[in-house]
Parts: C-alpha cells; sequence; structure tokens
C-alpha cells in the first residue's frame, strides 16, 4: 500500500495545470500567435476510460477536471465503437487512458462515421506511447493534439507530461520532469550515469509517497535519501527531456546483451497490419533468454512469421530479431487499467 500524501496530490494537479499553461504559451510564442486566455477556455469534457482506484483517472484526470469545473464521462468497459459514440454525444475535448485505446480509436473501421471535432487532446499514460502513434493521432484527429504523460502511483500522478509540438518534435521522449521533481539516471551501484547514458531513473520532491505502509524493508529497498527508485531505465538529453528505455526487469538478456523490448515493440507497431503486439523474454539454456513477441494481427491481414522477421532485419540488430512469435487470433491480456499484462500472456503462450 503506497501512503500518498493530500500534500503530494495537490502538487500533481498543480503540476498538470503548469504544464497546460506553460506549453500553450511556448507554443504561442514560436508560432507567432496570441497565447490562450485560460479565464476564457470553454469547460472541458474528459472521456475517464481507466478505473478511479488508479491514479491516472483519479489524480491526473478527476481531479483537474473537477478543479477546472470540467465534465467527466465514464465508461464501464473500454470499448473503441462506444468511445467514438460518446465523444459526438457529449463533446469529449480530452481522451487519456493507456496507448492501445488511441490506436483502437483512430484505427477504427467507423472512426470517420463520428464527429471526433470536439477533440483537442488525445492521449495516453500507464505505458509508453510509441513514436509511431503520436504522428497517427495528430493526423488523424484535425481538432486534437498527442499527449502522454509518465508517472507512477509513488508519486501521486505524473513525473512528467508532454503534448502538442514538443511531442511531434520529440515522439520517443515523456516530457521533462514536472517542476516540483528532480531526476537523475543512476547505474547499478547508484552513482549518476552521464548526461544521455541510460540509467535507473530516480526521481525525488513532494509528490513521492512517504512509504509503503508497515513495509520498511520496501520503503527502504524503493527510496533512498528521498529519492525514488522508479524502476525504469531512461535517459535524460541536454534539454530535460526524458526518454523511458523499458522496465529494469522487463529487459531480455540474452547472451549477455540487454535487449530492450520497448525497441521491438516500436519497430513492429511500424507494420501497418500490427494491432496489438507484446514483447516477453523466453528462458533458454544456452543463451539465457530469447525474444518472443505476441502479436494480434489487424482484421484481413496477412502476417506471416517469415514476413515479420524479414522486416526487423531491416530495422534492428540481428540479435534481437523475435526468434519465438504467436500469431493470436484474439486480443492480449489486459488488466482492469487496459495494459498488457505480460506475465499472465507468457503463462497463456
Amino acid at each position: 500500500g503506497a501512503q500518498l500524501t493530500h500534500r503530494g496530490c495537490v502538487h500533481n494537479v498543480m503540476n498538470l495545470a503548469f504544464w497546460g499553461t506553460t506549453m500553450a504559451l511556448a507554443t504561442a510564442r514560436a508560432n507567432n500567435t496570441t497565447p490562450p486566455d485560460p479565464t476564457q477556455a470553454s469547460p472541458s469534457a474528459a472521456l475517464v476510460t481507466t478505473p478511479l482506484f488508479h491514479v491516472t483517472a483519479n489524480n491526473c484526470l478527476a481531479q483537474g477536471t473537477t478543479m477546472a469545473g470540467g465534465k467527466l464521462v465514464h465508461m464501464y468497459r473500454w470499448d473503441a465503437g462506444e468511445a467514438l459514440r460518446i465523444i459526438e454525444q457529449e463533446k469529449i475535448t480530452s481522451l487519456t487512458g493507456v496507448p492501445v485505446m488511441s490506436r483502437e480509436l483512430i484505427g477504427h473501421p467507423d472512426f470517420d462515421k463520428f464527429d471526433t471535432s470536439s477533440l483537442l487532446s488525445v492521449g495516453g499514460g500507464g505505458a509508453q506511447l510509441q513514436p509511431d502513434l503520436v504522428g497517427k493521432i495528430d493526423n488523424a484527429v484535425k481538432t486534437a493534439r498527442p499527449g502522454t504523460g509518465y508517472g507512477m502511483t509513488e508519486t501521486c500522478g505524473i513525473i512528467t507530461s508532454i503534448g502538442g509540438d514538443y511531442f511531434v518534435d520529440r515522439p520517443d521522449s515523456c516530457g521533462p520532469a514536472m517542476p516540483t521533481f528532480e531526476a537523475k539516471t543512476v547505474d547499478e551501484d547508484g552513482n549518476e550515469t552521464e548526461e544521455g547514458k541510460p540509467g535507473e531513473l530516480w526521481v525525488r520532491g513532494a509528490p513521492v509517497i512517504k512509504g509503503y505502509i508497515n513495509q520498511e524493508k520496501a520503503t527502504a529497498e524503493s527510496i533512498t535519501d528521498g529519492w525514488l527508485h522508479t524502476g525504469d531505465v531512461a535517459r535524460i538529453d541536454d534539454d530535460g527531456f526524458i526518454y523511458i528505455v523499458d522496465r529494469v526487469k522487463d529487459m531480455v538478456l540474452r547472451g549477455g546483451e540487454n535487449i530492450f523490448c520497448s525497441e521491438v515493440e516500436t519497430v513492429l507497431f511500424h507494420m501497418s497490419e500490427v494491432a496489438e503486439c507484446a514483447v516477453i523474454g523466453i528462458p533458454d539454456d544456452r543463451l539465457g533468454e530469447e525474444v518472443g513477441v505476441a502479436i494480434f494481427p489487424k482484421a484481413g491481414s496477412n502476417l506471416t512469421a517469415e514476413g515479420i522477421r524479414a522486416f526487423c532485419a531491416e530495422h534492428m540488430a540481428k540479435h534481437k530479431i523475435p526468434r519465438y512469435i504467436w500469431l493470436l487470433d484474439k486480443s492480449l491480456p489486459r488488466n482492469a487499467n487496459g495494459k498488457f499484462v505480460k506475465r499472465e500472456m507468457k503463462d497463456m503462450l
């Protein structure tokens, strides 16, 4: 049980408000246009696609929308077709969920049959928004800009945020750390890495939890001198923008080489016939682990294992090409928040 604080939750909402206002102002200045007046903005209408027991929907969406006097429209269970109907009926301005929801929305066969012109922002959190999806959102919904945030329950919500021109310019970034955070990347010994070099992301600031309730050992292992160990491998560029490379525990260790699952998934999502995919490590007696991938193809596709490997060979090193490929006839297993559950998927496969 992660112990959130009122102070941390307030900081999260103010961080969101700060970034939205600052991004709009900076974009207007860069394009030599009149910056929007936040006091004249119409109340937002947000579609809530994930459960309120999660910080994505509760802290980052419900609290901020409520503070601004907006409207919340709840879906009991995600369905892209139903979401399109609700967007048209309720004049939804913001759609936030996990990335696969945005992908399913803009890829739905009935997308052009519904009025989505009320949308101003489409994006997701809770998992990395694949770079190819950023441009697809920007092109598919003429009125909306892509956006995402990176955060954790242990930080009461977001750590970073990015959207609009910033996101289109840096589609593989999750944005800079918010004002009430310090961020750094460290090696296995806890020493800060050189600028631009990958390492585990540690963050410190007011939104970090007090600790895990009645779990002193777990708290001590996760928080060092106020620095929260996120468990994510990241790099930070010279402008302060953060790039999540992978989960520390999600890397495939093949013959001593670290292979980031997200890197392989990013390449596969550039195949137009791939609807969903998730990369996992498969135990191997000789190499320790091999790369495996489960793919749910789009309807009517003619994907083959040979074709997938040939595409991968053009875009990645040979040792990263999946040895094991599963082409599934149903969607990948997800949890209540819509994230793919890789542990359950491994058991299933």
